[in-house]
């Protein structure tokens, strides 16, 4: 967000503020995203206070509980337009500062983090669920648009290797999403958004909720808007050193749900992929050796 909702007022009112409460006003200011993506709880655990001295801020600022401030927040968020310019810019500075290996590392870093935190308890079991829900699904429709189209290509593309039935809503002429009109309660769309978040994914999965079918999201904050119309959520980080955010968690997240789709598969994942097999062996598709022959 480019301006933080609360910052005037935390400023006017800080000096007539106790110790603890200038502390979670710090934390407010500091933090502005965070106020809309992360519990109370957590909020207040990171700023070293007890959730009560939040809530009493919240009464302090003139707001019913600390809800309203989140929800001003979450607000603020879903507002935000990309800046890709902008940061670009601070990237440029903090590279010729740091030096390109410097800016490399730092990425690669965030990238590493970004994909253990898909390995904590809650993380796992959401895509457990996920996974399973999947593999009981009649058809899968993989929906990812601009950025998002990576993951939700692989995930389509895994499930065809696997002889799971799946359509990726992407096609010429503005046709991609006509498929999921067939598309019924035993059915799953994947919809992969993040911030900044394209319109169209949100309306086809608010579609897809009116007709009944089942919405799984992979997307960057359990208050983004794929995430309000979708029966389960995946949450992915997308935070970077970069101008651009990181989509190595939602493309990781992409191939381990297919992965675990795959081991329920059974016999026909079996004899899908040995029939993929023998039919790229009669085509030639792949080179068998590493050393490619040069021509005279």
């Amino acid at each position: 967000m480019e301006k933080n909702p609360l910052e005037e007022t935390i400023l006017a009112a800080f000096d007539g503020m106790s110790a603890q409460l200038q502390a979670a006003a710090r934390y407010i200011l500091d933090h502005p995203r965070d106020i809309a993506l992360l519990s109370m709880r957590e909020q207040a655990r990171q700023a070293g206070l007890q959730p009560a001295t939040m809530t009493r801020l919240a009464k302090h600022l003139g707001f019913e509980g600390y809800e309203d401030i989140r929800s001003l927040y979450r607000a603020a968020v879903r507002g935000d337009a990309p800046n890709f310019a902008g940061r670009v810019s601070e990237q440029a500075q903090h590279q010729k500062l740091k030096g390109d290996q410097f800016l490399a590392g730092e990425m690669l870093m965030t990238f590493g983090r970004q994909a253990a935190s898909l390995a904590e308890p809650d993380s796992l079991a959401r895509i457990a669920d996920i996974s399973a829900r999947i593999s009981a699904a009649r058809e899968v429709y993989c929906l990812g648009l601009r950025s998002s189209h990576a993951p939700a290509w692989h995930l389509h593309y895994i499930l065809s290797l696997i002889g799971k039935r799946s359509t990726l809503l992407d096609g010429i002429g503005g046709t991609g999403t006509d498929p999921i009109g067939r598309a019924g309660p035993e059915d799953v769309l994947v919809a992969v958004s993040v911030l900044p978040y394209t319109r169209a994914t949100i309306e086809i999965a608010d579609y897809a909720r009116e007709r009944g079918i089942r919405v799984v999201a992979i997307t960057d904050s359990p208050v983004a808007p794929l995430a309000q119309s979708a029966d389960m959520a995946l949450i992915v980080r997308t935070d970077s050193p970069s101008f651009f955010h990181s989509m190595v968690p939602a493309f990781a997240a992409a191939e381990i749900v297919g992965a675990l789709v795959a081991g329920h598969g059974g016999d026909e994942t079996l004899s899908a992929l040995s029939e993929f097999d023998e039919r790229l062996a009669a085509l030639g598709t792949h080179l068998t050796s590493r050393n490619i022959r040069k021509t005279p």
